[in-house]
This record gives C-alpha cells, sequence and structure tokens, in this order.
C-alpha cells in the first residue's frame, strides 16, 4: 500500500474515530455517576440533527444559529429523558432502568418518525461552501483529454478539518468543567459516592441533570459534525453511530472520559483501515467493531482504562 493511501486512511479514521469519542464521552459520563447504560443517547443524538435541520430551513436561523439550537434542544431533551424517565427509578433496581433506557429509546425514534417523517432529509444544502471543499496534499497532475487531473494525493475534506477543530476545542471545554469548575468537582464526587455528596448539601439531581445535559450537548455536537460529514437526517440516523459509540467506550474502560476518547479514536482507525486493506470485506464493516470488542474483552474485560470493580455475591 502506497504511503499516500495509508495516511488518507488514518486521516479518514481519525475523523470518524473523533466522532465516536464524542458520542462516547455522553454514554461513559452518565455510566459513571448512575451506573446506567442511556440507550437512548443514539436518539438524542438523532434529533440534536432535526432540531438544526429544521432551525434552518424551517425557520430561517443562520447556519451557526441553527447548530447553537440542536445543541440547546439536545441537552434540554437529555435533562427531560433523565427527570421524566429516569429520576423516579434512582433506587430501584438497575434491570429496571435499563429498560427504561431501551424504552425511551424506542419512543424517540417512534416520535420522530411520526414528527419528522420517515423520508431521509439532505443535508447538503443547509451548510455553506466551505463545509463541502476538499483540499489536495502532494499529488502528481496528469493530461487526460485535455484536462488536468491529480492523482497518488492526500484529499482531506474541509468538514474533517472542521471536526478535528470542533472536536479538540470541545473536549478542552469538557476538561475544564470537570477539573475547573465547581460543578464538575460536584460531578467527580456523585460518580464516587453519591451519599456522602447528599451529605455535603450538594444536590446530586441536579448534578445528574447537568451531566445528561452536557453529555447530551455533546453527542449534539458529534451528530452535527456527521450529518456534516454524511449530509443525510432521518428518525434511525442514530442508531449504529450510538451502538458503535457506546462499543468505543465500553473498549475504553466504561466511566472513563479519557478511555471514551481513546476508544472512540481506536474503534474508528480500525474500521477504516480494515476497509482499506480488506476491501473486499467492505460489506462487514459494522461487524469489525463488534469483532473488536469481543477480542479486546477477552484479554482486558474492564476495558483499555477501566478500573477493575469487586462483583458482589
Amino acid at each position: 500500500m502506497k504511503i499516500e493511501i495509508l495516511l488518507q486512511h488514518v486521516i479518514n479514521g481519525l475523523s470518524l474515530g473523533l466522532l465516536y469519542a464524542l458520542i462516547a464521552v455522553g454514554y461513559t459520563m452518565v455510566y459513571g455517576i448512575l451506573k446506567l447504560i442511556n440507550f437512548a443517547h443514539g436518539e438524542i443524538f438523532m434529533m440534536s440533527t432535526f432540531f438544526t435541520f429544521y432551525a434552518i430551513t424551517l425557520f430561517g436561523l443562520p447556519w451557526w444559529l441553527g447548530m447553537l439550537v440542536g445543541i440547546a434542544g439536545a441537552a434540554l431533551l437529555g435533562m427531560s429523558v433523565d427527570k421524566i424517565a429516569y429520576k423516579p427509578l434512582r433506587s430501584a433496581p438497575r434491570i429496571s432502568a435499563l429498560i427504561t433506557a431501551i424504552g425511551v429509546s424506542m419512543f424517540l425514534q417512534s416520535l420522530a418518525i411520526v414528527i419528522f417523517g420517515g423520508i431521509p432529509e439532505s443535508f447538503r444544502t443547509v451548510f455553506p461552501d466551505f463545509f463541502n471543499k476538499i483540499y489536495t496534499i502532494g499529488g502528481e497532475v496528469i493530461v487526460n483529454r485535455g484536462r488536468e487531473i491529480v492523482i497518488n494525493a492526500i484529499r482531506i475534506p474541509s468538514i474533517t478539518i472542521i471536526t478535528f477543530i470542533v472536536t479538540l476545542i470541545t473536549f478542552f471545554i469538557l476538561w475544564f468543567i470537570l477539573y475547573r469548575t465547581k460543578s464538575g468537582m460536584a460531578m467527580r464526587a456523585v460518580s464516587m459516592d453519591t451519599k456522602a455528596v447528599a451529605l455535603m448539601g450538594i444536590s446530586v439531581d441536579k448534578t445528574i441533570g447537568l451531566t445528561f445535559a452536557l453529555g447530551s450537548a455533546l453527542a449534539a455536537i458529534g451528530g452535527i459534525l456527521w450529518v456534516g460529514k454524511y449530509p443525510q437526517v432521518w428518525p434511525m440516523i442514530g442508531f449504529m453511530p450510538g451502538l458503535k459509540a457506546f462499543v468505543a467506550a465500553v473498549i475504553g474502560g466504561i466511566g472513563s472520559v479519557t478511555g471514551a476518547i481513546v476508544g472512540g479514536i481506536l474503534l474508528g482507525l480500525i474500521e477504516i483501515l480494515a476497509v482499506g486493506l480488506l476491501p473486499q470485506m467492505a460489506g462487514y464493516r459494522d461487524a469489525f467493531a463488534f469483532i473488536l470488542l469481543i477480542l479486546l474483552l477477552s484479554f482486558k474485560p474492564s476495558g483499555i482504562m477501566g478500573k477493575k470493580e469487586l462483583v458482589k455475591v
């Protein structure tokens, strides 16, 4: 394989992996506090893309304001899901909350079909032109039928560059919130000992609601970047990315924010490189994520950066 092709696959893999990481962090933050797998996370990802799409096309908002509406709408939806569906089950067995999460996921999918319809909508004309530009690095120019064609070049879409910049800024802001603010300190404290935090006068429910809002906002940012990369939105758009982001969170070590980022990047790289090295297996692209999960958990059940927990009998 030529070095240009390999670098192209690495760039594409990193771009996809960062999107998985954004969504995976939301999963792992909620799990770190509630020990709950929020299977509705992928549907919040989906709803954010619809919020953005209709804010721009139906209400005529500028594209940047439409994105902010999508992020804010997802944050409010995440907090609402917690308050309506999960808060009444704080003291219930975990299996009850898990079943509820699956039910909320199916409800949001059905609600999106009823409200927005099941026909995919194109995002291609929603974003400005600079989202669709492609930059080339290196390559050779040949002339074919009077036209100049660049071959063996590394092609970087502008949405890939935007994804790198936005993701790095987002992760820095997340790090600042978690480790340099009182709210972040409260989140980390609640994840360690909920009862002790309550005795210290910290509102556990407000902290959990803030965690849902923050995780849902990250999912929304990932969703908006996703439709910038794959410009189509429909009610099932969040299912597979959400499932793979969950796999990434488990691979990295569920409950670890850093692990979710590492797991997302690793999953994106392996998925793209596997298809690049074995193009005949492209039809099984989605299976690589689950094969990686099985292999990794066979040797390290807690994930790459996860901590071992004692099982109570």
